[in-house]
């Protein structure tokens, strides 16, 4: 899960998608990092950790870290938050293997809209919790379908 500073979208994301594989016992490795690093070592947002805690996710121990190009061998698929995210992540790409991993989160979920809206100039943090909460159920959905 990829959005810029790594505070408000990517741990939001990290958290529901874990929570959601975890309660349907799945092995997955879900992380979080973002394309810059101004807030490398930070915990979440308050505004993230509040929104994830009112659903019973605990995000307060995550730790914000920038994306690396060892993330894709790492991980099987990188999922942006953004278009701008996109284009930070698929520069790094040196591939065709690693530039297939990365997809628009809300496009991986066949959501109409590509870019999750960043609550960090919005505040509207349970609006972006809903709307990432739906894709990565969807996209777990679609997942476990398969086997």
């Amino acid at each position: 899960m990829v959005c810029l500073g790594n505070i408000c979208r990517s741990p939001l994301a990290e958290g529901i998608m874990q929570k959601l594989s975890n309660d349907k016992k799945l092995n997955w490795k879900v992380d979080s990092a973002g394309t810059g690093g101004w807030h490398v070592g930070e915990s979440p947002h308050v505004g993230s950790i509040n929104i994830a805690k009112k659903h019973g996710i605990d995000i307060s121990k995550q730790k914000a870290r920038q994306f690396n190009k060892r993330d894709f061998d790492v991980f099987d698929e990188i999922y942006v938050m953004d278009e701008e995210n996109y284009k930070d992540i698929i520069r790094l790409t040196t591939n065709e293997i690693h530039a297939k991993k990365v997809k628009y989160l809300l496009s991986a979920a066949n959501m109409m809209e590509q870019n999750v809206p960043d609550p960090y100039y919005t505040n509207k943090f349970e609006d972006t919790y809903n709307l990432i909460f739906s894709a990565c159920k969807t996209i777990i959905s679609s997942k476990t379908a398969l086997n």
